[in-house]
């Protein structure tokens, strides 16, 4: 068992503050890479283990889900809070504190989905976004935007 089951063991589905780590992974034709899971496109990424840094989370995270080995990251923001409170149909429950990364350095790979957690992985261009976001993501998303204007670059 990982880390999270053996909290869950101990502790049931009572709420938990798990902390997370996702990247806005930006290929060489500035298309995003997203992860299909249970219908939801998302960004991909998941929660830090014990002993592993947050950005070795991500990029094992992102290779995991995707299949694809980044390098370099760098932090867009720390997004946590009362409205990312989590119910999972299990029962279990946690408010995530989730780091949040931005990379163009693609390493390696193929997009691969781990087929567990992540049925489909795919690069979108800004103009065939999914429309539908978790509120995380989209706060990601509008703060990555707001940095690149305050920057005085574009995406």
């Amino acid at each position: 068992m990982g880390y999270i089951e053996d909290l869950r063991a101990l502790v049931g589905t009572r709420p938990l503050i798990l902390t997370g780590v996702t990247a806005l992974v930006i290929d060489q034709q500035r298309r995003f890479l997203m992860v299909q899971s249970d219908e939801v496109w998302k960004l991909p990424g998941g929660f830090i283990e014990l002993g592993e840094s947050a950005e070795e989370a991500c990029r094992r995270e992102i290779l995991e889900e995707t299949g694809i080995k980044i390098g370099n990251i760098q932090l867009i923001g720390v997004f946590s809070g009362e409205s990312y409170f989590t119910k999972l149909a299990n029962g279990d429950e946690y408010f995530p504190i989730t780091i949040a990364y931005v990379t163009e350095d693609i390493r390696s790979g193929d997009l691969t989905p781990d087929d567990k957690e992540i049925q489909r992985v795919q690069f979108f261009k800004w103009s065939a976004f999914p429309k539908e976001l978790v509120e995380r993501d989209r706060q990601i998303f509008q703060s990555f935007i707001e940095s690149l204007i305050s920057n005085g670059r574009k995406g």
